[in-house]
């Protein structure tokens, strides 16, 4: 059993390992696995985070709080993280993921950082729970650009392009859901009245699909200036 997580910036021992234990096991190798800790490990992620932003740009307002804090929470950004803490290795998997990779997808290595830093959380409370998690990101945060200078997503971005032109907002459909529940493929579509256009996105996630559909109707409108 691991009890200790050590990796170059802050390592945390727990007192109750069986929280630990949990935090790594996937559904795949059965119960207790790490979902309910996921949620609870998202909400804390999106709170750390919220705070730290807020504190850090005193001057910046919702919209770039929020955009920034998407960046950093995102499952592409927690993946590299739960790498740095070696995570992949320490998971415990089912015969079928542990054969499929499933300690080299990025989803899982995302949902088992959620995890542990709910496991953290019961383990020690709120405050060691910053103190430990806070230092993971610090890296990406401290190579954030200046709050007016945060990127919108593709979603924001249509959504402006239309309310500035008095256009009805787009509507977004999920045409299909592929793949098992551990690798599914989502394919959205995004419909607008006016101009009419449709465009299709495809992703790992229903979120990743908008926001691929949305960058695509985006596309269009810019050849059709």
């Amino acid at each position: 059993m691991i009890e200790r997580i050590d990796q170059r910036f802050a390592p945390y021992s727990f007192r109750d390992t069986r929280l630990l234990t949990q935090a790594l096991t996937h559904r795949s190798a059965g119960a207790p696995h790490n979902e309910r800790l996921e949620f609870l490990g998202d909400g804390l992620v999106n709170l750390l985070i919220a705070e730290a932003l807020y504190l850090r740009w005193p001057q910046a307002d919702e919209g770039a709080l929020t955009r920034t804090r998407a960046e950093l929470v995102r499952e592409s950004a927690l993946a590299p993280i739960a790498r740095e803490l070696d995570l992949g290795s320490r998971l415990i998997l089912g015969p079928g993921e542990m054969k499929s990779g499933g300690h080299r997808r990025d989803s899982i290595l995302a949902d088992a950082l959620e995890a542990l830093v709910a496991a953290i959380y019961l383990d020690a409370g709120f405050e060691a729970c910053r103190a430990a998690v806070l230092p993971w990101f610090e890296p990406a945060m401290a190579a954030l650009p200046p709050p007016h200078k945060v990127g919108k997503d593709a979603k924001t971005r249509l959504q402006e392009w239309l309310q500035g032109r008095q256009k009805p907002l787009p509507v977004y459909t999920l045409l299909s859901e592929t793949g098992e529940e551990h690798a599914k493929s989502f394919r959205v579509s995004c419909t607008l009245a006016q101009p009419a256009l449709v465009s299709e996105g495809e992703g790992g996630s229903r979120r990743a699909a908008e926001q691929l559909a949305a960058e695509a109707a985006l596309l269009q409108l810019a050849a059709a200036d």
